[in-house]
């Protein structure tokens, strides 16, 4: 299947934070791509990866950089597509990279989730294709099913405890 969503990182260093965006796209059934390519070491191939993205079947990018975190606004100059930014904690517990990812001109915006929240990307990138896409609408809703089951189960678990070691 063609990929309808890439994910780009600034280096192999990034994957333990990005690699959840692919484990939630995965489970989903929902196809992707990644690559690393970097802002400042490969710009040409950024730019070229952008221009072509589109082109490619390519719906939305999630692009994950730590530290000057310039990759997702270089990518969303040269693309019509969305572009969901990933700060990655670095030097400054992720708040340079935050700053430098929500910080676009006009006319250049960048989706912004939190400090390695890759998840949340890949979540926010399937709600945006779901607009036009039935099937993975769906998926998405099912998936958000499941959150409030999640805390359903913690409560039934918080109540089991016979052992109260603090009085709440």
């Amino acid at each position: 299947m063609k990929p309808l969503v890439s994910i780009i990182m600034g280096s192999t260093s990034d994957l333990p934070v990005m690699e959840k965006a692919c484990k939630w796209l995965e489970e989903q059934e929902i196809p992707f791509e990644v690559n690393a390519l970097s802002a400042h070491r490969t710009p040409d191939a950024v730019e070229t990866f952008a221009k072509e993205a589109k082109g490619r079947g390519i719906k939305v990018i999630i692009a994950g950089a730590g530290m000057a975190a310039a990759l997702p606004g270089v990518i969303a100059a040269s693309t019509p597509l969305p572009v969901i930014g990933v700060p990655i904690k670095g030097m400054l517990d992720g708040l340079d990279a935050m700053l430098s990812i929500i910080q676009m001109p006009p006319g250049i915006p960048v989706a912004t989730v939190g400090v390695n929240g890759a998840q949340n990307a890949a979540i926010l990138a399937a709600e945006m294709m779901a607009l036009g896409d039935d099937t993975i609408a769906a998926k998405v809703d099912a998936w958000k099913a499941t959150l409030g089951k999640k805390i359903e189960k913690a409560n039934q678990e918080l109540a089991a405890i016979k052992d109260y070691r603090f009085k709440c």
